[in-house]
């Protein structure tokens, strides 16, 4: 099968034949139709790669941290191989695919071969052409809902559970910061839950785009009109603010506090650093919240890789849940990702969906 591999030392992007993966205890194999290439975290993963080894470190230094608790633990020559053979190791790209269920594997009781269904998870949901996926990172799609729609389920959740984190009221004043694929599926849940909408980005085509998705209001950081405050919200400021972006330092969040009222929340999903500004959030007794990815489940490896759901009663959305009410919302047309910024690319021309 065909896959696209990135390498972790320079960066380089292929588009190789592999192996198929094999279908493990808890998995479903799945044959891919549509992934999505997710501009944000990619890139994120697709720069750091092509960074020095200095540049690496000065970057990362929680992964400095690691190779120098293995070097006290192992020693230096293991903790060198183990680096040198990461970093020569091809890694995987894309977390967001939807495809139909060929095989399953043993213990798994939900899903059938011909399902059609949405996979998640990095590592797992990859852009290739077959993927073996842990039961709790499926979700099975509806009928009378397009698979190439249905592959945008992860973004979809990720931004729901910034909004979950978030608890946004009927009729409250929402910024979003950033309005790349997830900033733009975050505007239309926003607005569907009853919120008005300020989206802010740089890009210009980007706020056009919100504004079309039903965000009230549209803006680039430096150039809000200075009544805004004022005209919108009785010169208090927004509710809470969502930040979506991905940077190298924590300007969006200081954007974010900055148009919160008193007592508002900022909720941060994207990648950054949390380099703030006390004074910000002290004067203004902010609160600031973390979304963790698609929600509760994420990076806990019984619930992800050996099958251990969370009950119900007590975790309610999971991120298998999240996924789930993402798809159903996608089949009730109360979100549209076929309004997003986005193109089909055929598969054999992968590489140029990274531009």
């Amino acid at each position: 099968m065909k896959q696209i591999l990135q390498s972790a030392r320079s960066g380089e992007l292929q588009l190789l034949d592999v192996p198929a993966p094999a279908v493990g205890h808890g998995q479903v194999l799945v044959q891919n139709h549509f992934s999505v290439v997710s501009p944000g975290t990619e890139k994120i993963a697709m720069d750091f790669a092509k960074k020095s080894l200095l540049a690496k470190a000065r970057s990362r230094p929680d992964l400095v941290s690691q190779v120098l608790r293995k070097v006290r633990q192992e020693g230096p020559l293991p903790t060198y191989r183990t680096v040198v053979n990461r970093l020569d190791s091809p890694q995987p790209l894309g977390y967001s695919c939807a495809g139909v269920v060929m095989a399953v594997g043993e213990g798994v009781g939900n899903f059938v071969v011909g399902d059609r269904v949405a996979c998640a998870g990095a590592g797992y949901a990859n852009h290739a052409e077959w993927v073996a996926v842990p039961e709790n990172l499926v979700a099975k799609v509806p009928d009378g809902l397009n698979l190439d729609r249905a592959a945008f389920a992860t973004l979809g959740a990720i931004a729901l559970q910034g909004i979950r984190v978030t608890a946004p009221n009927l009729g409250e004043i929402a910024v979003v910061v950033g309005l790349g694929l997830i900033g733009q599926i975050a505007v239309q849940l926003l607005v569907s839950n009853g919120c008005r909408v300020l989206g802010v980005d740089i890009d210009e085509r980007r706020i056009k785009q919100a504004l079309e998705q039903g965000a009230e209001w549209g803006a680039q950081p430096n150039a809000l009109p200075p009544d805004w405050k004022e005209s919108a919200t009785g010169g208090y400021g927004a509710d809470f603010a969502l930040v979506t972006a991905s940077s190298n330092d924590s300007a969006p969040i200081q954007l974010s506090a900055e148009l919160c009222r008193p007592k508002g929340r900022v909720v941060v999903v994207g990648a950054m650093p949390l380099e703030l500004d006390r004074r910000t959030f002290y004067e203004k007794e902010l609160e600031l919240r973390l979304s963790m990815s698609y929600g509760p489940g994420r990076y806990d490896r019984r619930y992800e890789e050996l099958g251990l759901d969370y009950p119900l009663p007590y975790v309610r959305w999971t991120e298998n849940r999240n996924l789930q009410a993402v798809l159903a919302l996608a089949h009730r047309e109360a979100i549209h990702f076929e309004q997003l910024d986005a193109e089909i690319v055929d598969f054999s021309e992968a590489e140029t969906a990274y531009g």
